[in-house]
C-alpha cells in the first residue's frame, strides 16, 4: 500500500494534461481517403457536417503510415454520444459504463466513435472514479481534442487525420518515433499504467505486431508492475488474450510475455510445468494459418499453455487411485477452473480445451475398432494436430502423430491394415503409463 502511494506521488503531475499539435498538410504525408474504409469515411463526413470535429485516431492512422492495412477505423469527435446517436439515428447503439462510446453500423461493418476525453481528474462522481490505486473505473469526462491527445496511450497513436482538410494533427512526436520504431507512452509511465493496467499488455500487443522497440521507460515500469493486472477484471483479460494470440504474431508476443514478467500474470500456473518447445511450435502454427487466411480455434493455444499443468494433475489423480478416463475429466475441470479466474474461457471455449485434452490417450492409443469412429469425431482436426505438435516438441507419443498422418492419406485397403496392425503392437506399449512431465519439459 505504502509503495503503491510513494508511485502515485511521485507520478502526481507527471501526465501531460493537453498537448498542442504539429498540423502536417495533406501534401507532406501518405494519408490518403483510399486507404480508409468507405463507411468510416461516410461517418466522418457526416459528423463533419454536422457540426463537429471529426478525426480518424489510433491503429486506423498509423497502420497506413506504416504501409500496412488497417483491421479497425476508429474515430474521435467533439460529438457526445447522444449527437451521434441523434445523426445516426438506429444505425448508432451506446456502448459501455466505464467508457462510453458509439457504435455506428454500416451493414457488416461497425465503426467506434468515441468523444474527446479530458482527464478523469477533472471529472465529476458521475463521469469519472477511480480505485485507492489510481485504477481508473470510469472514464467519461468529456473534453476537447488537446486534452483528448494527451489520454491517448502511446505516441503513435496520438496522430488524428482531420477530414476538414486532409491534415494530419501530431500531438506527441509521434510521427517521430513511428520512423523510429519506437513504442513510448505519453506521460508518466507509472501513473498510466495504475490507470489502466491493461496498457502494459498493449504495449505488448503493439511492439510483437510492429517490431517496435519499447522505449527505456516505457518498457522498465512493464516489469515493476506486472502485478496490477491481478485486479483487471477476467473477461477483460480473455479478451486481451484473444488479442494477444489471434492475430497473426503470437511468437514474438510469446517471447515478449515472458521477456516482461507478463506470461505468469496470464497463465499463474503454466510455468510451473513450461515447455518451450510446444509454445513455440504452437505460436508458429497459429501465426501461418492466420498468415494463410485460414480460421483459428481459440482453444487450441490455451491447450498448449496448460498441456503440462493438466498433465501433472492427470497424473497425481491417477496416482491416488482414480482410473485413467475419470481423471483426466477431473483434471481438465480442475486445471479449467482455476484459469477461469484469471482470463474469463468462455463455455464452449472451455469443452474444446477439455475434449482435445481427453482425446490425447485415445490417439496414442487407439482401440482398432474406434478407429474410424475417432477420425469422425467433431474434435478429431483439433486433437490431431494438438499431438502431431507435441510429438515434434520431443514428447513421447509412440509416433501415433505420424500413425495417423499416414493413416489419413492411405487409401482403404491400406487403412485396415493399419487398424489391424495396431493389436500387433506390444502390451508393454499399450498399457505404457503416462510420464510425468518435468519442470524441465
Amino acid at each position: 500500500m505504502l509503495k503503491g502511494w510513494l508511485d502515485r506521488w511521485r507520478g502526481r503531475g507527471k501526465t501531460i494534461s493537453r498537448l498542442k499539435p504539429v498540423i502536417i498538410p495533406r501534401d507532406h504525408h501518405a494519408v490518403s481517403r483510399r486507404d480508409i474504409s468507405s463507411v468510416a469515411v461516410k461517418t466522418l463526413y457526416r459528423l463533419h457536417d454536422g457540426g463537429y470535429q471529426a478525426f480518424l485516431i489510433g491503429g486506423g492512422v498509423r497502420d497506413v503510415l506504416l504501409g500496412m492495412q488497417p483491421k479497425d477505423f476508429d474515430i474521435a469527435t467533439s460529438a457526445t454520444p447522444e449527437q451521434v446517436k441523434q445523426l445516426f439515428g438506429n444505425q448508432c447503439q451506446i456502448i459501455g459504463r466505464r467508457f462510453r462510446l458509439a457504435h455506428v453500423r454500416w451493414g457488416r461493418e461497425v465503426i467506434e466513435v468515441a468523444t474527446f476525453r479530458a482527464h478523469h481528474s477533472e471529472g465529476d462522481a458521475q463521469s469519472a472514479k477511480t480505485n485507492a490505486e489510481g485504477l481508473i473505473l470510469r472514464d467519461n469526462v468529456w473534453g476537447n481534442i488537446e486534452e483528448d491527445a494527451a489520454r491517448r496511450d502511446f505516441t503513435i497513436n496520438a496522430i488524428y487525420y482531420n477530414i476538414a482538410d486532409f491534415s494530419l494533427w501530431d500531438f506527441a512526436h509521434g510521427m517521430k518515433d513511428l520512423n523510429a520504431r519506437v513504442l513510448r507512452l505519453i506521460g508518466d509511465p507509472t501513473t498510466r499504467y495504475r490507470e489502466d493496467p491493461v496498457r502494459m499488455l498493449r504495449a505488448i500487443r503493439f511492439a510483437g505486431k510492429l517490431g517496435f522497440t519499447i522505449e527505456d521507460k516505457t518498457a522498465q515500469a512493464i516489469s515493476e508492475l506486472a502485478y496490477l493486472l491481478e485486479d483487471v477484471s477476467s473477461h477483460r483479460l480473455y479478451d486481451e488474450c484473444q488479442k494477444l494470440f489471434s492475430a497473426g504474431y503470437s511468437l514474438p508476443v510469446l517471447d515478449l510475455l515472458h521477456e516482461f514478467g507478463l506470461f505468469d500474470a496470464l497463465f499463474p500456473e503454466a510455468d510451473l510445468f513450461p515447455n518451450d518447445t510446444l509454445w513455440q511450435l504452437t505460436a508458429e502454427s497459429t501465426d501461418e494459418r492466420v498468415a494463410e487466411g485460414k480460421g483459428i480455434n481459440p482453444a487450441f493455444f490455451y491447450a498448449a499453455m496448460l498441456w503440462g499443468v493438466v498433465q501433472d494433475r492427470q497424473q497425481a489423480l491417477q496416482n491416488n487411485g482414480i482410473p485413467p478416463v475419470p481423471a483426466w475429466q477431473q483434471a481438465s475441470q480442475q486445471v479449467l477452473a482455476i484459469q477461469h479466474a484469471r482470463t474469463a474461457i468462455p463455455r464452449h471455449i472451455s469443452q474444446a480445451i477439455r475434449d482435445i485434452w481427453e482425446m490425447q490417450p485415445k490417439l496414442e492409443q487407439p482401440r482398432p475398432r474406434q478407429v474410424e469412429a475417432t477420425v469422425q469425431s467433431e474434435r478429431f482436426r483439433a486433437a490431431y494436430d494438438f499431438l502431431v505438435l507435441r510429438e515434434l516438441a520431443g514428447e513421447e507419443t509412440s509416433g501415433m502423430g505420424a500413425w495417423w498422418t499416414r493413416w489419413q492419406d492411405a487409401d482403404p485397403g491400406l487403412r485396415a491394415e493399419m487398424a489391424r496392425a495396431l493389436d500387433d503392437k506390444p502390451a508393454a506399449a499399450k498399457k505404457k503409463r503416462r510420464r510425468k512431465p518435468s519442470s524441465n519439459a
